[in-house]
C-alpha cells in the first residue's frame, strides 16, 4: 500500500473522530448557553414532544437529552463531510471551512425551525422566543465547533 494514501485514509478517519469530539466539546458550550437564555432548553423539550406528540411541557426529559446529544454529537462529522464535500468542489481548506459553517448553521437553524417547531404544541406567544434563543444557541455551538475543527483542517491540508 501507498504510504501517502495510507496517510490520508488514517487523516480523513481522524478528522471524523476529531468531528465527534469537537462536538462534545461544543455540545458542552451549548449547553451553557441554552441556561441562560429564557427559552434555551426548549429546543429539545420541542424535538422529544414532536417525536412523542406531546406538549413541550409533557416530553420525557430524557427522551429531550438524548435526541439533543445525539444530534449535537453527529453534527460534528456532518461538518467533517461539509467541509471534505465544498473543498472537493473549491479546492480551498478555509473557504471550504467558512462555506460549510455557512451551510450548518443554515441547515441548524432551517431544520429547527422550519421543520421541526411548527410541528410542536407550543404557545404561538413563545415561538419568536424561542426561534431566537435557538439561533444563539446554534451560534455559540458552532463558534466552538468550528475552530476546532477548522484548524485542525487548515493544519492537515
Amino acid at each position: 500500500m501507498n504510504t501517502i494514501l495510507a496517510i490520508s485514509e488514517l487523516t480523513v478517519s481522524l478528522r471524523f473522530l476529531l468531528g465527534i469530539i469537537a462536538a462534545a466539546i461544543a455540545t458542552m458550550v451549548m449547553n451553557y448557553v441554552m441556561a441562560e437564555l429564557p427559552e434555551g432548553n426548549t429546543p429539545p423539550r420541542v424535538a422529544a414532544g414532536v417525536l412523542t406528540m406531546l406538549r413541550p411541557e409533557d416530553a420525557p426529559r430524557r427522551l429531550a437529552w438524548v435526541v439533543h446529544y445525539v444530534a449535537a454529537l453527529l453534527t460534528g462529522p456532518l461538518f467533517v463531510w461539509l467541509i471534505f464535500s465544498v473543498e472537493a468542489l473549491l479546492s480551498d481548506t478555509a473557504l471550504s471551512v467558512a462555506v460549510s459553517a455557512i451551510i450548518l448553521y443554515a441547515l441548524m437553524i432551517g431544520f429547527f425551525m422550519i421543520i421541526v417547531l411548527p410541528q410542536s404544541r407550543v404557545s404561538a406567544s413563545r415561538v419568536n422566543t424561542i426561534r431566537r434563543d435557538w439561533a444563539l444557541t446554534a451560534g455559540g455551538y458552532l463558534g466552538v465547533l468550528v475552530p476546532l475543527i477548522g484548524g485542525v483542517s487548515l493544519l492537515l491540508s
